[in-house]
C-alpha cells in the first residue's frame, strides 16, 4: 500500500477512473452529544448501516475509483459493528477514516487500529473542557477526545481535529493551536459555523488580529489549519463572510472537488458530490441522486448523479454558501498544483 503522502490526483495526467476518490458514509444518525449547531444532537434514530450493505457496495465503490472511505454520523462509535465495517473496508483495499466526537474513542481505539483504521478525526471546538464540553453539552468529551487522539498517534493512526469556529469560540483558537500541536495532532480543519441565519461578529478586525497569526505561524513548530482561512483569504471573501455569512468557496471557474467526493446517505438513499451538500434538498440536482436503483442495484455514478456533479462543478464557485475550508482548499490545490496529497480532504 502506498504511503499516505502519495500524490493521489495528477490533474491532466490521469483519467477520472484512475483517481482515488473519497467516499463518505453516514452509518447512523444517533448521537450521544448535544451540540447546539447539529441537527443530530442526542438523536436516538435506530437506522444502522450494516456490514452486509457495505459489502454489497464495495465492488461498486472500487469500480468508480474510491480509495478512501470515511464514516460519519451521528456518532459512528455508537455503531455496534463499527470495527467490522472498518475491517471490511480495509480488507478490500480501502483506507479507512472515522469522524467522531471522541467520547468513546479511548476504549475503542485499539480495536479500530486492529481493524485497520488509517485516520481518526475528532471534533474539538474549545481549547479545554471548560469551554468545549459546554459547547458540545457533554461533560468529559474534551478529555476523552484528546486522550484518544494521543493514543491514535502512538498506534500510527493519522490524528486529525475538525473545529467548528464562530463568534462563540474564535478567541480560543490560538490556545487550541498550541494544545493540538503539543498533542501531536497532524491535521486540523478550522471551518466556520453554519447556521440558518446570519453569523454576526461585532468586530471583524478582532477576528483577523486573533486568527491571522494561526495561519501565518511557522509550520515547523505549529499545526497550521488545512485549506483556506475560515473567514476568507482575500478582501472580497472576507466581505462576503462577515457581511453575508458566506464561507470561502472554491475559486472560479470550476469546483474541482466534486469529481473526487461521494457522500452517501444510505438511510435516505441519496448520494452527493460533496460532504457540504447533504443537508440541501431544494430539487433533484441540488438534492443529490438516488443510489439504489429500481432494479435493486447500487449505482454511484448514475446519470442523475453525474448531472448533480456537473451542476456543482460548473456553478459551485458562485452558488455555494456553506463550503468548508478544506473543500475550497482542495479544489484550489488541484487547479493550481495539479496534485493533492492523500487525506487533504
Amino acid at each position: 500500500m502506498r504511503n499516505d503522502l502519495t500524490l493521489i490526483y495528477a490533474y491532466g495526467g490521469k483519467t477520472l477512473s484512475e483517481r482515488e476518490r473519497y467516499l463518505f458514509i453516514r452509518i447512523l444518525e444517533a448521537c450521544n452529544a448535544d451540540c447546539f449547531m447539529c441537527e443530530y444532537g442526542l438523536s436516538r434514530d435506530v437506522f444502522r448501516y450494516t456490514p452486509e450493505m457495505f459489502a454489497e457496495l464495495l465492488p461498486e465503490a472500487r469500480r468508480v475509483g474510491v480509495g478512501f472511505v470515511r464514516f460519519t454520523g451521528g456518532e459512528p462509535l455508537m455503531h455496534g459493528d463499527v470495527e467490522e465495517l472498518v475491517r471490511l473496508g480495509t480488507e478490500h483495499g480501502m483506507r479507512m477514516s472515522i469522524i467522531t466526537n471522541g467520547m468513546m474513542l479511548p476504549r475503542k481505539i485499539e480495536a479500530l487500529h486492529d481493524a485497520g483504521l488509517a485516520q481518526i478525526i475528532v471534533s474539538l471546538d474549545g481549547a479545554g473542557p471548560e469551554t468545549h464540553d459546554v459547547f458540545r453539552r457533554s461533560p468529559g468529551m474534551f478529555a476523552n477526545g484528546l486522550e484518544g487522539l494521543r493514543r491514535a498517534a502512538a498506534l500510527g493512526i493519522l490524528p486529525r481535529v475538525n473545529t467548528v469556529v464562530g463568534p462563540h469560540n474564535f478567541a480560543e483558537m490560538p490556545r487550541l493551536q498550541r494544545v493540538l500541536t503539543d498533542a501531536g495532532v497532524q491535521q486540523w480543519e478550522l471551518s466556520a459555523i453554519k447556521l440558518n441565519r446570519h453569523i454576526a461578529y461585532p468586530d471583524p478586525d478582532e477576528v483577523r488580529r486573533t486568527c491571522d497569526p494561526i495561519y501565518d505561524a511557522d509550520p515547523a513548530t505549529n499545526l497550521i489549519p488545512l485549506g483556506r482561512r475560515f473567514y476568507g483569504d482575500t478582501p472580497g471573501e472576507q466581505e462576503l463572510y462577515f457581511g453575508e455569512s458566506i464561507t470561502p468557496r472554491a475559486s472560479e471557474p470550476l469546483c474541482q472537488l466534486v469529481d473526487d467526493v461521494i457522500y452517501l446517505d444510505p438511510k435516505n438513499n441519496r448520494a452527493f458530490g460533496c460532504s457540504c451538500l447533504p443537508h440541501r434538498s431544494e430539487d433533484e440536482v441540488r438534492g443529490g441522486s438516488p443510489v439504489r436503483q429500481p432494479d435493486g442495484r447500487q449505482w454511484l455514478d448514475s446519470p442523475s448523479f453525474r448531472r448533480h456533479q456537473d451542476y456543482f462543478r460548473d456553478n459551485g464557485p458562485s452558488v455555494c454558501t456553506g463550503c468548508s475550508t478544506t473543500a475550497a482548499g482542495y479544489s484550489d490545490d488541484v487547479a493550481r498544483l495539479g496534485a493533492v496529497p492523500a487525506w487533504q480532504f
